[in-house]
């Protein structure tokens, strides 16, 4: 009864794939680099928390940052959350400003439970994004760029507590996505080119997580937790075309490479430390290190091309309190604070790129029911150090649905 309602509402989840991979809210020119803007893979709840959550631990939430959380539901839930997002961007370059606005469909994930100590989670969440548009003079000339697409992560996950107090996941994911980067050249000479980049991956992904709680007194709990992914070289290919725009003449491919051996996905440690005290307050840091110095990337002549990359690595911070998690509606509305610094794994020249943001958040909750609506607002500032150059600052709003309903009970009156 409960796998066949969870492959029905995968199937019905399959079919929002389209309508989330044609979303592109990406909106800087840094994602040009490298293969985008790498995400946070944290939930409205998460994001409003500055993205921790590998020692989350809850019932009510889809933790798919860490897999072994999936095994904190009980045995009569069905969550079903979703969030699309809102961005303003402000940038400048010495007297240079600039101001966009983009958002989409963010992500998608359902999780039920298998038995009373198992429970299972799937969803489509973005793994990557680039979009960007922007353009500048040349010898002879002015040239126009822009990008577009992503990597996305199509996950089916287990989490298990086989002893109390101690929980183990695991995420299987198809990572799948087309990333594009097109060069528009125009001559003096009225003659346009267009040099376009292409990546394509079709590749799978896995992430491991553990996850331990122990009580530490009447009503307050430490939770540790840890998630790993390996490392792994990217499935796919890349390759590059030359249009010539002003004539009738067939394009020249200038390269085609496989990806497998050419191109890496370094391993991803991620360490959290969270306390709560008597389901009101919770409190936690996170930390996250991808060695992305040490991984390749394909590279063809003629293009733009990335010769390095910097370790990644993210500092976050997060805080949720509900007055009374069963009293009146304002006391079971839900506060989320949070914080994170960040050094991306994109290198500009001998730049590297950096990240740091203040957010907050609510949860509303419905009258009748568990079901909350998120709401998260979100701050970035973004630049490249020790020289600036692009001064990014943006404004994120996130929206979504936690849907939480009682689907597997069994009314014995008749």
């Amino acid at each position: 009864m409960k796998i066949n309602k969870f492959i029905t509402t995968l199937l019905v989840a399959l079919a929002a794939i389209p309508a989330i991979v044609a979303q592109n809210s990406t909106i800087t020119p840094y994602s040009r680099f490298g293969y985008g803007m790498l995400g946070d893979q944290a939930n409205i709840a998460q994001k409003a928390m500055g993205g921790v959550g590998y020692a989350m631990q809850s019932g009510r939430e889809i933790n798919f940052m860490n897999p072994a959380s999936y095994a904190a539901m009980d045995s009569l839930t069905f969550l079903f959350d979703m969030g699309c997002d809102v961005k303003w961007l402000k940038s400048t370059e010495g007297d240079a400003k600039g101001k966009n606005f983009s958002g989409g469909l963010n992500y998608i994930t359902m999780q039920v439970p298998l038995t009373n100590w198992l429970g299972a989670s799937a969803g489509l969440i973005p793994y990557s994004e680039v979009g960007y548009s922007f353009g500048d003079e040349i010898i002879n000339g002015t040239n126009a760029r822009s990008g577009s697409g992503g990597l996305n992560q199509l996950y089916v996950g287990f989490g298990a507590r086989p002893v109390k107090g101690l929980s183990l996941g695991v995420n299987v994911s198809y990572l799948f996505g087309t990333l594009i980067n097109d060069t528009y050249v125009y001559a003096s000479n009225s003659a346009t080119s267009l040099f376009e980049r292409v990546i394509e991956v079709r590749d799978y992904n896995l992430r491991f997580g553990v996850q331990y709680t122990a009580p530490i007194a009447e009503k307050h709990s430490l939770t540790a937790g840890v998630v790993y992914s390996p490392k792994k070289s990217f499935r796919g290919h890349t390759y590059g075309i030359k249009y010539d725009v002003s004539s009738d003449q067939a394009p020249d491919t200038i390269a085609n490479i496989d990806l497998k051996g050419n191109a890496d996905m370094p391993e991803t440690w991620g360490v959290g430390l969270s306390y709560q005290w008597d389901r009101r307050l919770m409190a936690e840091v996170d930390f996250t290190y991808q060695p992305w110095s040490k991984a390749k990337f394909a590279t063809i002549n003629g293009f733009d091309n990335t010769d390095t990359f910097s370790d990644r690595w993210k500092v976050a911070l997060g805080l949720q309190f509900v007055n009374k998690p069963r009293g009146s509606w304002v006391q079971r509305i839900t506060y989320r604070l949070g914080a994170f610094y960040c050094n991306d794994y994109i290198k500009v020249g001998d730049n590297s790129v950096r990240e740091k943001g203040v957010s907050l958040g609510f949860g509303l909750p419905t009258p009748s029911s568990k079901t909350m609506v998120n709401l998260s607002f979100e701050y970035r500032n973004r630049q490249a150090n020790p020289q600036p150059l692009v001064k990014e600052n943006y404004f994120v709003i996130t929206l979504g649905l936690n849907f939480n309903q009682v689907w597997f009970w069994r009314n014995k009156l008749r």
